[in-house]
């Protein structure tokens, strides 16, 4: 067995958005790139597949994905800006039926809705687990690794890209952990850990807070991500 190692990641984004599940007129975005999606990202560096089997309507995790403890935190808090998006859904039952003629064939259920993004998103990720797997990072991020690649990397949101993915050492930042019960600290949030898209109950999206000032990574700031009984795509 390899001996697990450590791995920071700086990352920065024009503009990201993170969401939860989620419907209404509001969309809402995480303040930090989640320990759920960072899990993704680093799989996605190190050219290792994640999904399972793509028969299914929903995609799957592959149960043999490696386990990684991931940390996030904040070298920058991101602004969080709003824009007015119109929204295409298919209604339910017979509901808009009688638009449905007066738009010849088009999309006829379109509403604005208003959605979060982030501005400025400057953070860091740590990786923890297998040198094996670690090692395959750095390669994958200089083009080096001789294995297809599925996806490009994106903020939350495909029409937004990293505009710099770097391994970095000893940059201390503000690292989100978790929130204790009794506890109550400014700037708290739900961060997801591991998502589950068959059924949204499973996820799960504990209570997190960054550290007051910037500061080397706590111990309490490193989460195991990796596949659960019946868990899909955490990305």
């Amino acid at each position: 067995m390899s001996v697990p190692t450590t791995l920071f990641l700086a990352i920065d984004a024009p503009f990201a958005a993170f969401r939860w599940l989620q419907a209404g007129v509001y969309r809402g975005t995480y303040p930090i790139l989640p320990p759920s999606a960072a899990w993704g990202l680093a799989l996605n560096l190190a050219g290792i597949e994640s999904r399972g089997s793509l028969d299914e309507v929903v995609t799957g995790i592959r149960p043999d994905a490696p386990h990684l403890d991931i940390a996030v935190g904040s070298l920058q808090t991101a602004q969080r800006s709003t824009l007015y998006q119109q929204l295409h859904a298919y209604p339910v039952g017979s509901s808009g039926k009688e638009l449905q003629a007066h738009a010849h064939g088009q999309k006829y259920w379109i509403a604005p809705a208003r959605r979060e993004l982030l501005v400025g998103l400057h953070c860091l990720v740590g990786i923890r687990g297998d040198d094996d797997v670690l090692a395959r990072i750095p390669q994958g991020l200089a083009g080096k690794l001789d294995v297809q690649r599925y996806g490009l990397p994106f903020a939350g949101d495909n029409q937004f890209m990293f505009s710099r993915i770097e391994v970095v050492e000893g940059v201390p930042a503000r690292w989100f952990v978790p929130v204790h019960a009794g506890e109550a600290p400014k700037e708290s949030t739900r961060l997801t850990t591991n998502i589950d898209r068959s059924d949204a109950s499973r996820t799960e999206a504990p209570m997190f807070a960054p550290t007051p000032v910037p500061c080397e990574c706590p111990t309490e700031a490193w989460i195991d991500i990796g596949p659960t009984t019946n868990m899909t795509d955490p990305r």
